[in-house]
């Protein structure tokens, strides 16, 4: 049960990665009013049946590239504290590469280190040919894709930039995720009014369904909350553990 609540926060912060500000986009914003912005860099703490458990870190940045051209490149870092790492450290980094008009991701790299578990995975997709590039552990494959399928990070940045989320609404979509292709759900549940050390505002409370196993530890959902404003600034994830929750608060943002 321990082991399962600390695999969490690596949930967390790959969730987190995917939430960057969408005003990083410029072409390919369905009303091209949003700003870009060429940096944006998140910190959370995150907290594990609410006691302190790690710290997040997520950074964004919109580059040009002499191959692909323009791109936003996504990273993520979930690390355990000290007290946690005495008896299941924690360290994982996840980077990906999405395209910058259709959010759909060119590349994702993901490497866990939880306790004894180790494990690498390196995904291209093929988006043309519908088929995705896998590596994982040194062992190579193939397989086929959806139209539009978005990968474990590229999935929540496309939720984002809607203009429309609106309660009751339910965005469905392909992800592929560790050699298997899923159909998830996003539903766009409550607005709230929330504070944090980030602040305060009104946010939009939404529910992913998420059908996976490997990043995520069970099968199940989790909930983030977004500002409601042009910025849908990520300022709460939290995920369901066997007992209790684990959860990444919003603590610092540059700029």
């Amino acid at each position: 049960m321990f082991s399962c609540g600390v695999r969490h926060l690596s949930i967390l912060c790959v969730v987190s990665s995917c939430l960057v500000s969408p005003n990083l986009i410029s072409a390919g914003d369905s009303d091209g009013s949003r700003p870009r912005k060429d940096h944006e860099s998140f910190h959370y703490t995150i907290s594990l049946w609410g006691l302190p458990a790690g710290t997040g870190t997520l950074q964004a940045n919109y580059e040009l590239t002499a191959q692909r051209g323009p791109q936003l490149r996504l990273k993520s870092t979930a690390h355990s504290n000290d007290f946690i790492s005495l008896f299941f450290p924690v360290h994982n980094v996840v980077k990906s590469s999405i395209h910058p008009d259709t959010f759909l991701p060119r590349h994702v790299m993901f490497q866990r280190r939880e306790g004894n578990d180790y494990e690498d995975f390196d995904m291209t997709f093929h988006h043309e040919q519908k088929v995705v590039s896998i590596i994982k552990n040194s062992q190579a494959s193939t397989m086929s894709i959806s139209p539009h399928t978005h990968g474990p990070l590229s999935f929540l940045y496309y939720v984002r930039t809607l203009q429309d989320l609106t309660p009751g609404r339910s965005i469905a979509l392909h992800v592929h995720h560790d050699k298997k292709n899923y159909d998830i759900a996003i539903n766009v549940e409550e607005i709230e009014r929330m504070s944090g050390p980030w602040g305060e505002a009104e946010v939009i409370r939404c529910e992913a369904v998420m059908p996976f196993r490997g990043i995520f530890a069970n099968e199940g959902n989790f909930h983030f909350w977004l500002t409601n404003d042009q910025d849908r600034i990520p300022v709460m994830m939290q995920a369901k553990v066997i007992v209790g929750s684990v959860k990444a608060v919003l603590e610092d943002r540059i700029p």
